[in-house]
């Protein structure tokens, strides 16, 4: 569907026991099974919440689009050097040397096949980024953050919603996950990356307190 605006011809929902979320196909089997099977005990047991857009024309109770999201933090350890000055730098006040900064986590994200293709997936994002910096927003959050699958389709979709990688290379992100781990990964099934919220909100001339 050709110009499908998700702000004026869809309607956001949190995800319920009466969503038709077994109408909902985005074309991958995991995700697929996660809105269908996981989502709501994981809600339930208040460890993410999911939300999904429905077309307003026509009653049609097919999710076109779904995400969850949770409370996360980006700890400021984890940041390079050139990014824990810059993000230091715009804090108010005299204590800017937090430990970690709050952030929103995106656990799940996915356009049903239908709908793909018409910026949907770039609507849906900027959707997200504008919720949590918006000034009714009911907690603090500066940055949105994800664990990428690491795969080109994945990260490209991040990185044209100007995501950055927290780590720059694929070495330095191994040593950072293999910490504390007992058994070495060899690989990153997963990319973290993350999105910073406050020029959202310096754009819209709102004060930082």
């Amino acid at each position: 569907m050709p110009n499908l605006s998700l702000l004026h011809d869809c309607t956001l929902h949190q995800l319920s026991e009466t969503t038709r979320i077994d109408l909902f196909d985005c074309g991958d089997d995991d995700l697929n099974e996660f809105f269908r099977i996981d989502a709501l005990p994981h809600q339930k047991a208040l460890i993410g919440k999911s939300y999904y857009f429905t077309i307003d024309e026509g009653n049609n109770p097919t999710p076109i689009c779904a995400f969850t999201v949770s409370n996360d933090a980006l700890r400021v350890v984890d940041l390079p050097n050139a990014r824990k000055k810059k993000a230091a730098k715009n804090i108010p006040g005299a204590k800017r040397h937090y430990p970690s900064y709050p952030a929103v986590k995106i656990g799940r994200l996915g356009v049903h096949e239908n709908y793909k293709g018409n910026g949907i997936g770039w609507q849906l994002m900027t959707f997200i980024k504008g919720w949590f910096a918006d000034a009714e927003n009911k907690t603090g959050c500066r940055f949105v953050v994800v664990d990428a699958y690491n795969n080109g389709v994945s990260i490209g979709y991040y990185e044209r919603n100007e995501f950055k990688f927290l780590f720059h290379t694929i070495e330095s992100e191994l040593a950072y996950v293999n910490k504390a781990r007992e058994k070495k990964k060899t690989t990153l099934d997963t990319r973290i990356m993350y999105f910073d919220l406050l020029p959202l909100k310096s754009s819209s001339n709102q004060p930082y307190d």
